[in-house]
């Protein structure tokens, strides 16, 4: 079979199983797994050197690592540092000493129960995150812990590819002159990485800049990537380690963005072939051999994982609610655990066998992730929350008023400016939890989604004043304001915009104002003013 045939089949099934698998919920990556496993030795068996795609699909992973380095900067980290280094490494150091004290107890060798406690201590970052985002969860107080715990994962992984092979050099008496050499020879490579990348990476890339050939810069992009990875692979080190090396050592650098745009499409290719390499590895003979096996050693991953970071929750200030999100959310293995035990394998730390099973293990792991998920809704009644869906709460009969489209902590600031100045609002929230909350200190607001046209409709938006567009969730933002645009007109639109990337997009769609830094009353009042609202 030629190349362009392989590369056809891959692209062929990417096409029709990633869609179908978002549509029914289960995310991106399982429709890759699938993909993979129908292509595979155990299902049309249109491939066999798995091993072959599975080693030149793992660039994908190298350019992850890259990228992640890249929105690492110091100064994010250092805010968030109790969360992130707190949180995420005592779920990380708890939950690897719990399995791999299993994993020991169930007869394997101590760097074998080391690897598989380290590599299903991760979680899916790509999955969760997504889930959370879709649910509207990332800004809650259980998604901002997953965050910053899959945030830590992530950084985490990279010593672990690392420590994999020492694990095996450990177990073999090894002479203590090469050892003090290679220890040599890492530094030299790790001291010159980090100058070159401070001192020579940056004045090459404002040189190529200058010139304006976005192809070249692209060029650059990928040729820094490929060659740190293949400076660490010279000295035995993992590839992926160097990419992310690279990547932290750009992240202040003026040219992060345009970097991590040029990357993406090739990461994102080469990570969904990485997956559907990992889809045609696993075993499914068996899934039919030992059911009863791998459903319990699911089920004691999830249920075990999920104890800890139900504890860790409770222990960081979550309500029994949220840690209990928090748990079902990011219990499933992750996907740096194909790498990590890939990388086991080849260095002779843990058997094909076992590392077959683990793969099996993790795959059901994320697939039973939107089963829970859909088992928090079930839940929240019992926990005390109202947040399951329900349909919007009737608007009043009003003209001439603002509608204030999600109303936190700006929104309020915009409600109270209105109550000051007798105009009359309509305030609209999608979170039960936020409505409860401010019903206490005396606010009236309804419950509905303003990026759907029948709450617009329903709220007056044909003979309101204004709407102001204070959500939280930017895309929730960007299609009140298009449909608002579209639908109404009329109707004169303030949004408040997250970041400079949102203020440019709300821009776009022709808002009259935008607020970057809402920090004053009288500075919001002046945008009003300005638009002929006051």
């Amino acid at each position: 079979m030629s190349i362009l045939h392989q590369v056809a089949l891959f692209l062929g099934a990417a096409v029709i199983a990633v869609p179908l698998s978002k549509r029914l919920g289960l995310g991106s990556v399982l429709g890759y797994l699938a993909a993979g496993i129908v292509l595979g030795p155990w299902g049309l068996a249109l491939f066999q050197d798995v091993d072959a795609i599975l080693h030149g699909s793992e660039f994908g992973v190298v350019l992850l690592l890259f990228v992640i380095g890249l929105e690492l900067q110091p100064k994010r980290l250092w805010v968030m540092r109790r969360q992130v280094f707190g949180l995420g490494g005592a779920q990380v150091l708890l939950t690897t000493v719990l399995i791999a004290a299993v994993g020991f107890g169930l007869g394997l060798s101590a760097p074998a129960a080391t690897a598989v406690g380290l590599a299903l201590s991760l979680s899916s970052t790509a999955f969760a995150l997504q889930t959370l985002a879709e649910r509207g969860e990332l800004r809650a107080r259980h998604g901002r812990s997953a965050f910053a715990i899959l945030l830590f994962q992530d950084m985490a992984a990279i010593p672990m590819i690392a420590l994999i092979p020492l694990l095996a050099a450990g177990s073999d008496a090894g002479n203590t002159g090469e050892g003090w050499v290679y220890a040599i020879k890492v530094v030299a490579v790790f001291a010159g990485v980090i100058l070159g990348g401070h001192y020579l990476l940056r004045h090459v890339l404002r040189a190529l800049a200058k010139l304006r050939i976005h192809e070249i810069f692209t060029a650059m992009a990928l040729l820094t990537v490929i060659g740190t990875a293949l400076l660490m692979e010279a000295v035995d080190i993992s590839m992926a380690l160097g990419a992310f090396l690279a990547g932290v050592l750009l992240a202040d650098s003026e040219y992060r963005h345009e970097l991590e745009a040029n990357i993406e499409p090739f990461k994102n290719l080469l990570l969904g072939l990485f997956f559907i390499a990992v889809g045609m590895s696993v075993n499914v003979g068996l899934l039919t051999e030992s059911p009863g096996l791998i459903l319990a050693l699911v089920v004691s991953l999830v249920v075990g994982k999920g104890a800890i970071l139900f504890l860790l929750g409770r222990r960081s200030g979550l309500d029994d609610a949220h840690a209990l999100k928090l748990a079902l959310a990011i219990s499933q293995g992750g996907e740096f655990a194909f790498v990590i035990l890939g990388v086991a394998v080849g260095a002779s730390v843990v058997e094909r066998s076992e590392s077959e099973l683990l793969v099996l293990v993790v795959t059901l792991s994320i697939a039973s992730t939107p089963l829970l998920l859909k088992l928090i809704d079930s839940l929240r009644d019992r926990a005390g929350s109202h947040g399951v869906e329900r349909p919007a709460d009737k608007m009043p009969d009003t003209n001439g008023h603002v509608i204030i489209a999600g109303f936190g902590r700006f929104g309020q600031i915009i409600g109270r400016i209105l109550r000051a100045k007798s105009l009359p609002f309509t305030a609209i929230e999608t979170s039960a939890e936020q409505i409860d909350f401010v019903k206490r200190f005396g606010s009236k607001v309804y419950y509905g989604d303003a990026s759907r046209l029948e709450v617009l409709r329903a709220a007056g938006a044909g003979e309101a004043t204004a709407l102001v567009l204070a959500m939280d969730d930017i895309d929730a933002s960007l299609r009140a304001a298009d449909l608002a645009k579209r639908n109404f007109p009329n109707l004169r639109i303030f949004a408040r915009a997250r970041n400079r990337k949102h203020a440019y997009r709300l821009m776009d769609l022709g808002l009259q104002v935008v607020w970057r830094r809402p920090t004053s009353r009288a500075w919001i009042w002046r945008g009003f003013s300005s638009a002929g609202l006051a």
